[in-house]
């Protein structure tokens, strides 16, 4: 990291950390890390902190297994306090929430729909699926009938698509189903949503 010499460390040693999912830009934690932990951070590409109550270096995910892979450090402007980019492999909070930010204090109720963040979640749980298999999953008999089936959905939903679209009727509901199917196939192939994020921004920067 280039601006690691920059780095202004309180009088304990320590900076404060923010992580921030970088799919997302959801915040998912504060945490602080020593020049140790930083270090082993960039080293590893794995979120390494601090942890005040108990005076030790830690990584994130060690005993829970809901590691962090860091894709970016930022120092911000004061270079007193760092942010993390990550892509988060579980909850960030130890309750098990997604993240630690989830007590309101004030404003309005409920989260403002984000078709990103939304795609991005349920690209994480099909995942998850992928993995475990769990019985009785619809998601996971897509896996289990293989490419062809999951492509063949897709297809079909598409359709159903232009049907809507005509109609004029439940063409967000029709629409959700493609996305979902697409992001099944995409899990199936190995193709990350990340990937297809990439082209789209090269192609209209």
């Amino acid at each position: 990291m280039s601006a690691s010499s920059e780095i202004r460390y309180d009088e304990n040693g320590l900076v404060p950390v923010i992580a921030q999912d970088e799919n997302t830009n959801e915040v998912l934690t504060l945490a602080y890390a020593n020049r140790e932990a930083v270090e082993r951070t960039v080293a590893t590409g794995e979120a390494h902190y601090y942890s005040r109550s108990r005076s030790e270096l830690w990584r994130k995910g060690e005993t829970s297994g809901n590691t962090q892979r860091v894709v970016e450090v930022r120092l911000d402007c004061d270079g007193d306090a760092l942010l993390y980019r990550i892509e988060p492999r579980g909850p960030a909070c130890h309750t098990g929430e997604r993240s630690c930010f989830f007590t309101r204090v004030y404003g309005e109720d409920g989260e403002a729909p984000n078709l990103g963040r939304t795609l991005s979640r349920l690209a994480g749980t099909i995942a998850g699926r992928h993995e475990e298999m769990p019985e009785g999953s619809y998601t996971a008999k897509l896996f289990e009938r293989g490419t062809g089936y999951a492509a063949q959905k897709v297809g079909e939903e598409a359709v159903e698509v232009v049907v809507a679209a005509l109609e004029g009727e439940k063409l967000a509901e029709e629409t959700a189903d493609l996305l979902y199917h697409l992001l099944v196939l995409l899990e199936e192939r190995g193709v990350k949503p990340e990937e297809v994020a990439k082209v789209l921004d090269e192609r209209h920067r």
